[in-house]
């Protein structure tokens, strides 16, 4: 590898002089940078003129932010306290501005002086804090702050340019002291290498590297910033799509055996007794799988579609294909109770094709078992036997099929529902149980857009179901804002009751159990702690279920479902639940995916502002699973105007799962997306956004599989080599090799 030395040297020890020990330990602890080149990469998240004031009314809750803004007034109060009986505690409020809005500081105790000095009436100053609520008024308490003086030696020098920038900072290491540390380490930029090959770059009128991050560090003009960021998107998207070229390239050397469906077989017996015919989309979808399931090297395929759209009907006929070509297949299921629901819905579909070696089994039958880790000794034992012999040709289980003692006897295709749950590890380990790597589908249904597929499962051929089977009902939704209209939440149970009366069910779902233990350590006020009293924690199961039987739904038969239940017990709830014996469920987001009860019509999902846009629309597929309509009431107490009422606003309005999937990210960057699929991912994309950015990556998709079909060792590109070394170090290379 080709070595980088001035980017290379660690902020830990060469510079102990420049960073300071202490500088360099938070960076790496809190920031993850450790060396000058990762520091380099840092980029600020935005810039504000000297002139201009920052937007105070659009602050987020909750989140670490800076600001520049001037000073309106500042005021001492003395109070009395647990600390100071004596009304000897005091409080400094310093009041901000910056024309858009007004936000309010507070300083504690000894913590007033310096502040009550420096921040007079009409002073410019950064400001970096956590954004809280007290009194209903947005707060910054013990911000830390540099004052701008702009005459001072050092403030010019600092902030030479009319843009200041603005860096992702933390608690423990403001914008201002990383700015400074960029300015200490920006020489090196001269040194970096270019991943980008020349001709890339020069066809795309693309600037140098080096020029690249100077601009990006200090910026003279707002153009600047735009060509330092065009170029350093296209960094990250063609390292990124490099690397997912070259694991696609690799896979096709490797070795699978070829699953051709037989045309009289399981899978012809299994569509002659289907009740209804296949969607267009199920029987192209199928199609695709089948044509690559019949090739000599390992399928690799994600299937996306919406909740309820039959994903699980086209796996299991991949399944039945392998099975015919004299393979086993296995799924693997995130949870325990989705492992059961897959295993009875398939068992129920497949009928006495799921009997083979059984009394009343079909000519054609094979046999489907279920593993799970809580099952008892001897049906464990039981099972492991079909797999190991081969009896059994479908099996479905959770990550107890990783076990070592758990053997195939030729396992042809491995099918992965709700990818983003497992992690790599667990799959690969999964794959190595074939005498050749098996097949490998995937299964999501948290819709996708194309750019994020491209981004982060772009090693994996994509199929999409976006067409819903016949016969199944739209789900009405709406938001139900209980602190402004609490008469809203009591129309809510009544149309509950409703559900109820015309012989339906429903689901409640809280964000919470309720059985956790009160952490003693947040028991202590400080001053934030004050100010997050306001926020109530959110509402729980346990004691959503007991209010609701006692009050509004007296007299049904409400039961609860979490995870921290034993399976049987979960079991047997979502049994009486499917069989209509209980009114009303009260669960947590264990009924998220998979869970299949037609006659459940409504759901109530409280504090809906603290699940994910996803997740919502993924809760929300539990209904209108039959042939009523189905109906989702979105429970919030945030004020008409926040980000959160229009995220969940939107869930309303649409039940497009990849529009939803576009607004979530957004209002939520990438990071998270990115984070839950590919660990290399999160911390490598920091100016490219996948949404905006799509025909980046599209075109950054099409330039490396061009330069990996032609050169798939680099050898003619050392700078690429290395920034790939950068954005794989040794953990997140395996992690691409296993995915």
């Amino acid at each position: 590898m080709d070595l980088v030395p001035a980017l290379e040297e660690p902020l830990k020890q060469p510079l102990k002089s420049v960073l300071g020990p202490a500088t360099a330990k938070v960076m790496a602890e809190h920031l993850g940078l450790h060396t000058v080149g990762d520091l380099l990469h840092h980029y600020p998240r935005r810039y504000e003129e000297r002139g201009q004031l920052t937007h105070l009314a659009d602050l987020p809750m909750d989140e670490h932010v800076t600001v520049v803004a001037q000073v309106a007034d500042a005021r001492l109060h003395s109070f009395a306290s647990a600390k100071a009986p004596r009304g000897k505690g005091q409080r400094l409020e310093v009041t901000i501005t910056d024309g858009s809005g007004r936000i309010q500081l507070v300083f504690f105790g000894n913590g007033v002086h310096k502040p009550h000095k420096e921040l007079l009436p009409g002073t410019r100053a950064m400001f970096a804090g956590k954004v809280s609520v007290f009194n209903r008024r947005l707060q910054l308490a013990h911000p830390a702050y540099e004052l701008l003086r702009g005459d001072g030696e050092e403030a010019v020098e600092t902030w030479a340019g009319a843009l200041i920038p603005i860096y992702p900072a933390t608690a423990k290491l403001e914008s201002w002291k990383i700015g400074k540390a960029v300015q200490t380490v920006l020489p090196s930029a001269q040194e970096a290498l270019d991943p980008l090959p020349d001709s890339l770059r020069e066809g795309r009128g693309l600037l140098p590297l080096p020029e690249a991050l100077l601009k990006i560090h200090r910026p003279h003009t707002k153009a600047d910033i735009a060509d330092a960021r065009a170029r350093l998107k296209w960094d990250e998207a063609f390292v990124l799509q490099v690397a997912l070229a070259r694991r696609r390239h690799a896979d096709t050397q490797l070795p699978a055996v070829p699953r051709a469906a037989k045309p009289d077989g399981v899978l012809t017996a299994f569509d002659d007794r289907l009740p209804f015919t296949l969607t267009e989309g199920q029987q192209k979808v199928s199609e695709e799988i089948f044509d690559d399931l019949a090739t000599d090297h390992p399928m690799h395929r994600l299937l996306q579609g919406e909740v309820g759209s039959g994903k699980t009907l086209v796996a299991l006929r991949a399944m039945l294909a392998v099975v015919d070509a004299g393979g086993q297949a296995a799924m693997l299921a995130p949870t325990e109770v989705l492992a059961q629901q897959h295993h009875r819905s398939i068992t129920e579909m497949m009928g006495e094709l799921a009997e083979g070696g059984m009394l009343g089994g079909a000519e054609h039958a094979t046999k489907v078992v279920l593993l799970t880790g809580s099952m008892g000794a001897a049906a464990r034992r039981h099972a492991l036997l079909d797999l190991a012999t081969g009896e059994a040709g479908i099996v479905i289980g959770t990550h107890a099929l990783i076990e070592d003692k758990v053997q195939f006897h030729d396992l042809g295709l491995v099918v992965v529902d709700e990818q983003h749950r497992f992690g790599v590890e667990q799959r690969d380990a999964l794959r190595g149980k074939g005498k050749q790597p098996p097949h490998l589908l995937v299964m999501t249904a948290t819709p996708i857009p194309r750019t994020v597929a491209m981004t982060v499962f772009g090693d994996l051929e994509t199929s999409v179901l976006d067409q819903l089977p016949a016969g199944r009902s739209p789900i009405a939704s709406h938001v139900v804002p209980a602190a402004d209209k609490p008469h809203f939440l009591a129309r809510a149970w009544e149309r509950v009751r409703e559900e109820v009366a015309g012989g339906h069910q429903a689901y409640v779902v809280c964000p919470r159990i309720g059985d956790e233990e009160d952490d003693p350590k947040k028991a202590k006020k400080s001053p934030e702690a004050e100010a997050e009293a306001e926020k109530r924690p959110p509402l729980a199961v346990l004691d959503v279920a007991d209010q609701l039987a006692r009050g509004p739904l007296q007299g049904l038969k409400v039961e609860v479902l979490h995870g921290r239940m034993h399976p049987d017990d979960k079991d047997a709830v979502m049994r009486r639940f499917a069989a209509g014996e209980t009114d009303v469920l009260v669960a947590t987001t264990v009924i998220e995916v998979g869970v299949n009860v037609p006659n459940a019509t409504a759901m109530v999902i409280m504090d809906a502002d603290r699940f994910g846009v996803s997740q919502l629309h993924q809760l929300r597929g539990r209904v209108g699973r039959g042939s009523a309509p189905g109906l989702c009431l979105l429970v919030t107490e945030m004020p008409e105007a926040s980000a959160a009422r229009q995220r969940l606003n939107a869930v309303a309005s649409t039940l497009d799962g990849f529009e939803l999937s576009r607004i979530d990210l957004e209002q939520r960057r990438e990071g998270d997306v990115l984070g839950q699929a590919q660990s290399g991912a999160r911390s490598s994309l920091r100016v490219l956004a996948v949404i905006e950015d799509e025909e980046v990556i599209a075109e950054a998709r099409q330039e490396a599989a061009a330069l990996v079909a032609a050169d798939p060792e680099l050898q003619r590109l050392p700078g690429l080599r290395t920034a790939l070394d950068a954005l794989l170090d040794e953990e997140r290379e395996q992690y691409l090799e296993k995915g």
